[in-house]
């Protein structure tokens, strides 16, 4: 059976710089962004007034401020040098500016979908009743916090989980914009953000923790009653059934340290801390020994076809973190696919600037893993239909690629079963280029 060889490289992109921000506005009462105006009239969304030639909007209303923004002729955001004409409402997060009266003078639509108050009612009110937050023991913010008094030297509040009417918890951060460094507050710009995606960290941190500490309960019990069997009745035994149970022992041992290891690498790899130690890599040997690994523990030699294709680049990885990459598609293949098991490595290019890499592609005959389930199959607790293990083995898999600058990708076989397949640039160290 020949696998594809085809590159599974993907082109990447960057995103645009981050906007340059306009400068401080000449008057006491200025709103924050750059070409953001002054929200006025009668919908949700923050509004601008029309701009005169010095690029100065005085917005309709009661309110009295006056906004700087960037002149008529900005280029669009099509252009690189247009960013700074990002409006209030282009932002996800919600922005409330109040001015140096207390009073809002802008209020963005994320603002006004996170509080349920249109922007045309939060315009004009004291900063404390558009936003009359409360921490967590029901006192409220802004008395606690009072912006417009205090210490001169204060720049504002970190973020923070507070509650809006009716207990929906949103994290908040407050910046106090001065003239000088000691002067009175001119704005107090304020940032508003759901709290769902920190929730949803919390609760896979938490997912984490179950689902390892599950998995270390029983090797731990096992090591545990062994041990105390041998220590209370060693003499009962036969040197055989000592032996046995030390085999075990062992055993056990080693799979909690796996897990330890599986832990300590998604911490690495969710920090962006995962050490590569690159050197020269013999990747078909390496496939060898862990073909010959499997069929010492019993599985067929001639579950395995392995192909190497000529010209194989030289490649510079760290060689136990490929042990790992192989090891577990490898066992993947073993454990949930059926037939013959074909790896391919060949050469390839990898990356966008077309450099030199090495494909490896492992495929089964088994069932496939269902089209639904391939954009998860790389993320944390996913589990074929087996159940068993962490779930963890092909989240680490993708970071450990990543990490060396590769690709990993995963499709139908040609004959039916699971795909995958890795592109792992040459990886030469820079001081030997």
């Amino acid at each position: 059976m020949t696998a594809g060889t085809g590159s599974s490289t993907e082109a990447r992109s960057t995103g645009p710089h981050a906007p340059e921000r306009a400068g401080p506005a000449d008057t006491a009462d200025a709103a924050a962004p750059a070409d953001a105006a002054t929200p006025t009239g009668t919908t949700a969304a923050a509004r601008t007034a029309p701009a005169d030639s010095a690029g100065t909007q005085t917005p309709a209303g009661t309110t009295g401020t006056t906004v700087r923004t960037a002149p008529a002729d900005l280029p669009g955001p099509a252009d690189p040098a247009g960013f700074a004409g990002v409006r209030p409402d282009d932002l996800p997060d919600g922005l409330v500016v109040a001015d140096g009266t207390g009073r809002v003078v802008c209020f963005n639509a994320a603002a006004a979908r996170i509080t349920a108050l249109p922007a045309d009612r939060a315009l004009g009110l004291p900063l404390d009743r558009a936003l009359p937050l409360e921490d967590l023991k029901g006192r409220r913010w802004w008395a606690l916090t009072d912006p417009y008094g205090g210490l001169a030297t204060r720049s504002g509040q970190p973020e923070r989980n507070l509650l809006l009417p009716g207990g929906r918890e949103v994290l908040v951060s407050a910046r106090y914009v001065r003239e000088h460094p000691t002067g009175p507050v001119r704005r107090v710009v304020v940032s508003l953000r759901g709290t769902e995606a920190r929730r949803r960290t919390e609760r896979s941190h938490a997912e984490l923790i179950a689902t390892v500490a599950h998995e270390l309960r029983s090797p731990l019990t096992s090591v545990k009653g062994f041990t105390a069997t041998l220590l209370h009745k060693w003499e009962r035994f036969t040197d055989e059934q000592k032996r046995l149970m030390l085999e075990t022992v062992d055993a056990d041992a080693g799979r909690i340290k796996r897990l330890i290891a599986e832990l300590l690498d998604i911490s690495r790899i969710d920090s962006g801390r995962l050490e590569v130690r690159r050197q020269p890599v013999d990747i078909a040997a390496a496939v060898g020994r862990h073909v010959h690994a499997h069929t010492t523990g019993g599985q067929s030699p001639d579950r395995f076809f392995v192909r190497i294709r000529p010209q194989l680049p030289p490649l510079w990885a760290d060689p136990d973190k490929i042990d790992q990459i192989l090891g577990n598609l490898l066992e993947n293949a073993v454990r949930h696919g059926e037939g013959t098991v074909t790896i391919e490595v060949a050469p390839t290019t990898a990356g966008d600037d077309g450099e030199e890499g090495t494909e490896v592609t492992v495929s089964d005959e088994g069932p496939g893993i269902p089209g639904e389930s391939m954009n998860r199959v790389f993320t944390r607790f996913w589990r074929g239909s087996k159940r068993g293990g962490t779930g963890l083995g092909l989240y680490i898999v993708k970071g450990v690629v990543e990490a060396h600058g590769g690709t990993i990708t995963v499709g139908r076989g040609p004959r039916g079963g699971a795909e995958f397949r890795f592109t792992l640039p040459v990886g030469t160290p820079a001081h030997l280029l």
